[in-house]
């Protein structure tokens, strides 16, 4: 079925596999729906960072436990990642993710971009409309995030990329934590049309900000805090965003240990859903509705 989120519709909220990047995307399904989840984010193109899960999600025995995971538990799939601008980049060598995000059902595939240098902003905008037209038959539309350490580091620099595109499937994705990483004034958010914000990633964090980019590295992909824990203004977000659905993206490998991996992805829900349920009640329209 279709993912979507009319406006008079309850959001879903999804489990982002950077949450669990220890489980396969079948396990991750299981885990969800023993959590009570609507929706998986689940990695079909692995970063290959320490700790994430050693089988290929494309492999065919992986992608059978994965469709029979989700047939099992009728979650939905929200969006797959990870498609990575790097300098020696092909877009096509996304398109078997692709495929699979679009037979799932998937709605959204999350790009970002790692190249080097700073002067490559036309082989960014070709490399991410090329990806979108590649993602298009599919049903997928390409939300560009901006990573507080990544090449892309703020709204303005996404909004250029997916502005100049001009592509019908494009998107941006919005990290609460990078939000907060990268100093956006919660106002810019209302420079975003609103066709363009289709899902929004959440997590917390203490007061403070890495001033380094190894610091911001270890924030993001290990100590996020849950939602309502920390420093983030989610109401404020909320005022100036349309009604979307929530990813929830919030590894943190100390929390992992000590509740294993069911009863942490529980606890990011039940906090988000605390949280977002409260400053959903308090949006006001006229915020919600500009563009």
């Amino acid at each position: 079925m279709p993912v979507s989120n009319p406006m008079n519709e309850e959001p879903l909220f999804s489990l982002a596999h950077l949450t669990l990047i220890n489980c396969t995307p079948a396990e991750l399904v299981y885990v969800a729906a023993r959590a009570g989840y609507d929706a998986v984010s689940p990695r079909f193109i692995p970063m290959n960072v320490p700790g994430e899960f050693a089988h290929s999600p494309l492999d065919p025995a992986q992608v059978q436990a994965t469709k029979t995971a989700l047939a099992t538990t009728g979650l939905d799939v929200l969006d797959i990642e990870l498609a990575r601008i790097t300098e020696d980049c092909d877009p096509r060598d996304f398109e078997p993710a692709l495929e699979l995000g679009g037979e799932l059902g998937a709605r959204h595939m999350i790009m970002s971009a790692w190249t080097p240098r700073r002067d490559d902003r036309n082989f960014i905008l070709d490399t991410y409309a090329e990806t979108c037209d590649l993602a298009a038959p599919y049903g997928l539309t390409v939300d560009l995030e901006f990573p507080s350490f990544s090449r892309l580091r703020t709204l303005d620099e996404v909004l250029d990329i997916v502005r100049a595109a001009d592509r019908p499937n494009g998107g941006i994705l919005v990290d609460t934590l990078y939000l907060h990483l990268s100093r956006v004034d919660l106002g810019e958010l209302l420079h975003v049309p609103q066709e363009w914000l289709h899902f929004l990633h959440i997590s917390d964090c203490l007061p403070g900000i890495a001033d380094t980019r190894e610091g911001m590295i270890q924030l993001a992909r290990d100590a996020r805090l849950y939602p309502g824990e920390g420093w983030i203004d989610f109401q404020g977000i909320i005022e100036r965003c349309p009604p979307m659905n929530y990813s929830i993206e919030l590894p943190n490998q100390s929390r992992v240990a000590e509740l294993g991996y069911e009863e942490h992805a529980r606890r990011c829900l039940d906090h988000a859903r605390q949280t977002f349920g409260s400053a959903r009640s308090k949006r006001r329209t006229p915020l919600a509705n500009a563009a």
